[in-house]
């Protein structure tokens, strides 16, 4: 039977990439659709009726919401190839924990950076940074976050490198000086095609990022 894999995404949404990297990963063709966030189509509603938000991995007409959700059942559908979870349950358990660190710091601090001016702007830079030291600190020596393979806590955090220079710009700070191991971890991360196929150019983010700054009026 042939597999019907749909993919209902927003070509800037890091939560969007991680589906993305996952599919390419596994090496699965897909039906990309790109949703319009301001007019969202009767099939998103349908799909994730709950938050009626990107990205929903559809297989076989049955809708996947929530990208870690998504990434880890193509893991369990997909499982031939290209493992992105751990064997064992223990490992597997914190990297869980670490891509829900990831969830609950680095969007929300990353947005906070460019909406926001002066002293709410300062407070979200320095805690954006201390969740990449922290990140790193688990990193520490090895080439990805669960050792010599590619794998889910890197999926979950990789696509916010396509923001970093949106953030760097609109923040005024290097990451790369004051988080190098994470910048040379991402750029290990892109050598794979799983990844630079499926991150968006930093600069096209950036400019996405100066007309949502528009929008919400902050200048």
């Amino acid at each position: 039977m042939a597999e019907e894999v749909i993919l209902l995404d927003f070509w800037p949404s890091p939560f969007g990439m991680r589906v993305r990297i996952a599919l390419a990963e596994k090496g699965i063709a897909y039906d990309y659709k790109e949703e319009d966030l301001k007019n969202k189509s009767p099939l998103l509603l349908e799909m994730n009726p709950v938050h009626k938000k990107i990205p929903v991995l559809i297989h076989n007409g049955k809708p996947v919401c929530e990208s870690l959700i998504a990434v880890q059942y193509i893991d369990e559908v997909w499982h031939d190839k290209s493992p992105l979870m751990p064997s064992d349950p223990y490992e597997r358990a914190q990297a869980r924990f670490w891509a829900d660190y990831v969830d609950k710091k680095i969007y929300d601090l990353g947005r906070k950076i460019w909406s926001t001016k002066g002293e709410e702007q300062e407070a979200a830079k320095k805690e954006f940074v201390e969740s990449l030291k922290l990140l790193e600190g688990e990193l520490g020596d090895k080439p990805f976050f669960g050792g010599q393979a590619f794998g889910f806590v890197d999926v979950a955090l990789v696509p916010f490198y396509s923001w970093f220079y949106a953030y760097e710009t609109c923040g005024g700070f290097s990451i790369e000086a004051e988080c190098p191991k994470i910048v040379a971890w991402a750029k290990r991360c892109l050598l794979r095609q799983s990844v630079s196929r499926s991150l968006p150019d930093p600069k096209k983010i950036h400019g996405f990022v100066l007309e949502l700054k528009k929008r919400f009026g902050v200048e």
